[in-house]
């Protein structure tokens, strides 16, 4: 690529940059669909004409070169791309993926594998990791907004978000609640986000999921199931098990399509298995 198509190309991941700035994306959405904008570009050399068949050859390299779902989700960034240059009749449709009536039990943490986790850090000296572990998981956060609990909300028990023009409320278990408050008490914060690195900056996402991966030798957990989402994954299960209220949890999760709760919901073949043994349908005798 030359010095003026460089140009160029950089010219159009700024104004792409800035249609999702004003569209409020959430910072992390905005980096994905930045990245996923680059590999586009960088597939079709950054300077092609952009037309239809492009776009259908990016399709077949994404079939072949990624998982289903990855490849989807770096459509959906075109998507967002060719809608703001005006080129939202090019959209490409996504890959159909058959749903699966079960959730891999193998990707299932488990209430007796998150308390190994938790004890694990306490047992470490990491009592500020097993803190944020319990957080999520006893009230179904995303990871990022941990960043929201912070000394004045902590005290009054919930905390609301605004994204995107919508406000959701996290409620905040009143025994999580006293815990919260005596850790701030004990670390002498005053004010501001209480999970901080040493730094005095909010952890991310990624340091988060780094250190409960190095947590999951000493827990005896398979690491493939410990990362930070899927603490968010046994929140559902367990709320939904114990209320059957899929809408309440689709509220507390932030979810605005129903279909995305029913995700989190899924049970494994066992589980199901249990079920239909109960249902006393097949007589003793042979």
């Amino acid at each position: 690529m030359n010095r003026e198509n460089g140009v160029i190309l950089e010219e159009k991941l700024n104004q792409f940059e800035a249609y999702l700035l004003e569209r409020e994306n959430s910072p992390a959405t905005i980096r994905k669909y930045m990245t996923d904008v680059r590999t586009f570009f960088s597939f079709c050399n950054g300077f092609s004409e952009l037309n239809k068949d492009i776009l259908l050859n990016y399709k077949e390299w994404l079939n072949e070169n990624y998982a289903i779902s990855s490849a989807n989700s770096m459509i959906a960034a075109l998507n967002q791309y060719l809608e703001s240059i005006d080129r939202g009749k090019w959209k490409l449709k996504r890959f159909k993926i058959q749903r699966q009536m079960f959730r891999d039990e193998n990707r299932n943490l488990n209430k007796i594998e998150y308390e190994r986790l938790k004890k694990a850090a306490l047992e470490s000296g990491q009592d500020q990791l097993a803190l944020i572990i319990e957080t999520i998981c006893s009230t179904g956060i995303r990871v990022s907004e941990l960043a929201y609990f912070q000394v004045k909300f902590i005290k009054s028990g919930r905390i609301q978000i605004r994204n995107k023009g919508k406000i959701r409320t996290i409620l905040i278990p009143r025994r999580l609640q006293i815990k919260l408050l005596y850790y701030i008490k004990k670390n002498h914060i005053t004010a501001g986000p209480i999970f901080v690195t040493r730094d005095g900056n909010p952890h991310n996402r990624s340091n988060i999921w780094k250190k409960m991966k190095k947590l999951s030798v000493m827990a005896k957990v398979d690491r493939n199931k410990v990362f930070p989402h899927n603490l968010r994954h046994l929140f559902a299960r367990i709320f939904y098990i114990k209320t059957k209220d899929i809408a309440g949890l689709a509220d507390i999760l932030g979810h605005s399509d129903m279909n995305t709760t029913r995700i989190y919901t899924k049970n494994d073949s066992e589980y199901y298995q249990r079920q239909i043994e109960t249902l006393d349908l097949v007589s003793i005798t042979i």
